[in-house]
């Protein structure tokens, strides 16, 4: 492994793996250990007023619970705004029968399908609080949830926006069971080690709290964007509003069950990745602070990683097919082409094993029995860096042939293509 490439590939997810895990490792030890109530909130956040924001498009099979799960928070003030985004099957009238069951609800049809930004802005422009929660249509909410996250917008003052905790709901499929470790093990310990340098790169759009001044200041939800929750949270930051993760606030979601739901969800997720690096590249250049960089930087080399290890599996795959079967050509490949995968394999699997280990110790916490599923987790270094890294190669093409304000409808949340 002498050439320069070769080490890349090796180095760059060793490296990230290593600062994910400690990063992770330090902000659970020194700020959440040490939140002793990590459970109840206290009755003083219990009588924050706040705003839910429920939008919706083609949800008849889970909208009805998702709407009760949010009536039923431990919250004393609040109000739950659920936005039809012009559904086309039952969603809207099943909507209109809760509403009348219960004052707390209000129900807003946009008539048309315009896109989940449209529908966020809709509810934050409706909402009669300035703390706003806003979820996915398939979203069940922790009773505390809301409390948790209205305290730390109450007081931190100069924090704009706050993402929660998703929890995987359905783990009977081999995918629901994988993305449970996935959820902790990547996305938990990630957002950990961002809390440290500062800024986050998403706030998770199945749970995310907001200021209303801070979504109006930087004029809401950018109706383009493939993923409107990453592109939110970047105007927020270079407005100079700081973000946090709450990882109390729990939510359980429904995540794909099948490889082509899989496949779809994280294309999109590239795409808008892909939106939300050519919008902010300047960010290098310019005066930003230097948690935004990182992040900038770090999604660089997380796409030239993925291009540049397909280029390697193909070379490696040709050096077979030229040993094997056509010898007789005479072809010369640069060598870090040939990249030796075996032992580079070895090493970065046991480092993703460790890290999701510390994962599961740490989330354990806030998901009881979670360890259980220990053992699917060693399925996801095969199935899911194959598909981060085919979704990336193919889905920033996709994104750079897009036209800039075309407006990103949806199918579903995180179930289908925008």
């Amino acid at each position: 492994m002498s050439h320069p490439f070769d080490l890349f590939l090796f180095l760059f997810p060793l490296v990230m793996s290593i600062v994910w895990t400690l990063g992770g490792l330090i902000r659970f030890t020194f700020w959440e250990v040490r939140a002793l109530n990590f459970r109840e909130p206290s009755v003083d956040a219990l009588t924050i007023p706040v705003t839910i924001i429920v939008p919706c498009f083609n949800e008849e099979r889970q909208i009805a619970e998702t709407i009760e799960r949010a009536l039923q928070i431990s919250s004393h003030e609040f109000e739950v705004i659920a936005v039809d985004d012009g559904s086309t099957d039952a969603t809207l009238g099943i909507l209109a029968a809760l509403a009348l069951r219960h004052d707390r609800l209000r129900v807003i049809s946009l008539g048309s399908n315009q896109g989940k930004a449209a529908a966020l802005q809709a509810g934050a422009r409706a909402a009669s609080h300035e703390f706003l929660l806003c979820i996915d249509g398939d979203a069940m909410l922790d009773r505390h949830a809301p409390a948790w996250i209205a305290a730390v917008l109450r007081d931190n003052p100069a924090v704009g926006g706050v993402t929660g905790n998703p929890r995987i709901g359905n783990r009977r499929s081999v995918l629901g069971k994988i993305q449970v470790g996935e959820f902790s093990a990547m996305i938990g310990l990630i957002k950990r080690t961002q809390m440290l340098v500062g800024q986050l790169f998403t706030l998770s759009g199945v749970i995310a709290g907001f200021r209303k001044r801070a979504v109006h200041e930087v004029d809401y939800w950018t109706r383009d964007a493939l993923t409107e929750d990453m592109d939110i949270t970047w105007k927020l930051q270079r407005a100079g509003w700081r973000t946090c993760f709450e990882p109390r606030a729990l939510v359980w979601i429904l995540t794909p069950e099948t490889l082509r739901g899989l496949w779809r969800q994280r294309l999109r997720w590239a795409m808008g990745g892909a939106q939300v690096l050519a919008r902010n590249i300047d960010v290098i250049w310019n005066p930003a602070p230097i948690g935004l960089k990182f992040l900038v930087a770090e999604m660089l080399l997380s796409v030239c990683w993925s291009y540049l290890i397909v280029i390697a599996l193909l070379g490696s795959l040709w050096t077979f097919v030229d040993t094997v079967v056509a010898s007789h050509f005479a072809v010369q490949l640069p060598s870090w082409l040939a990249w030796s995968l075996p032992t580079s394999a070895v090493v970065l699997f046991g480092c993703c094993v460790l890290q999701m280990t510390i994962a599961l110790f740490i989330d354990r916490r806030y998901d009881a029995g979670m360890e259980r599923l220990a053992g699917w987790l060693l399925f996801y270094p095969l199935i899911f860096w194959l598909v981060q890294v085919a979704t990336t190669v193919v889905g920033f093409p996709l994104a750079a042939s897009r036209s800039r304000g075309r407006p990103a409808t949806w199918i579903s949340p995180d179930r289908g293509m925008p």
